[in-house]
C-alpha cells in the first residue's frame, strides 16, 4: 500500500509526521485528511491571527506534496 506523511504549516512553524501512514489509494488518503482537518478546523480558526495562513498538506514516499488544504486569514485594511 502506498505511504503518506502529514505536514502541518502555520507561519514559520513547520512539521512532518515521523512514521507514514498507509491508505489504500489517494481516494482513501484525501477522506482521511479532509476528516482530519474537520476535526482540527474549529481549534485552527480560534487562533488564527490576521494576515496569516494555515495548511496541511499530505506528502507522498518521497514527501512531495498530494494534497494541500489552506485556511487563510486575510485583512484588506
Amino acid at each position: 500500500m502506498p505511504q503518506y506523511f502529514f505536514r502541518i504549516r502555520n507561519g514559520r512553524y513547520s512539521g512532518c509526521a515521523d512514521q507514514a501512514t498507509e491508505f489504500a489509494n489517494r481516494d482513501a488518503a484525501w477522506k482521511e485528511m479532509t476528516s482530519v482537518c474537520a476535526d482540527m478546523a474549529a481549534g485552527i480558526a480560534r487562533k488564527l491571527v490576521e494576515n496569516s495562513e494555515w495548511h496541511m498538506e499530505l506528502l507522498d514516499e518521497s514527501k512531495e506534496p498530494v494534497f494541500r488544504i489552506r485556511i487563510v486569514a486575510e485583512s484588506f485594511d
